[in-house]
């Protein structure tokens, strides 16, 4: 008899535990299931730049500029070097008629070289600013989308990039990076072909 009731204390012991378990168990499972409410996903920026049409296009353009702002200033840099080697070689074949004229003509390339550099500094300028303008302006449009996507779908939605993740751990589920990327270029190629 004592063995029945020591079995059915031990027993009783083991349900109440395993009840005592189960209810935390649900109680986790219910603060897991709350916690899913929560929806949240990641937008990895690296490939939406990489794939998303109008930031390529804006990419390609930037480069265009940058491209045809070089070539610029190169052709004007290669005529100075030029006009600068022929007064090198007129100056050691004396082929000044006076000091005053070889003295007007390095006044002048010296004015030319400073013109040069300033056209560099302004170029560079002017694409750092196109850059940032763009950069801002494709930024907004994002943002723009994702509040719009986001409606009904997403309470938090976060960047995560190889330069500046934001997310340090996500289940590949979370990642709507390809839907964006879909769902973005289909509304650029709409606005796109509403240009036309």
């Amino acid at each position: 008899m004592k063995k029945l009731f020591f079995a059915l204390t031990i027993a009783a012991a083991l349900l109440s535990s395993s009840c005592k378990q189960e209810q935390k168990g649900n109680e986790v499972r219910t603060m897991v299931a709350d916690s899913t409410q929560l929806n949240i996903a990641f937008v990895n920026t690296d490939t939406l730049l990489s794939k998303y049409e109008y930031a390529l296009k804006v990419s390609d353009n930037l480069n265009d500029k940058a491209e045809n702002s070089r070539a610029s200033y190169n052709q004007k840099l290669r005529i100075f070097n030029q006009e600068l080697a022929e007064f090198q070689r007129k100056v050691q074949n004396n082929g000044f008629l006076s000091m005053e004229r070889a003295q007007s003509e390095q006044t002048r390339l010296q004015n030319q070289e400073r013109e040069l550099q300033a056209l560099n500094q302004q170029l560079t300028q002017e694409l750092m600013q196109e850059q940032a303008r763009l950069t801002a302006e494709l930024r907004d449009t994002v943002a723009n989308f994702l509040n719009e996507y986001a409606q009904g779908r997403y309470q938090l939605i976060l960047n995560n990039n190889i330069s500046n993740d934001i997310v340090l751990y996500a289940v590949p589920a979370v990642d709507i990076t390809e839907q964006v990327v879909d769902a973005l270029n289909a509304r650029y190629n709409i606005s796109k072909s509403g240009k036309n």
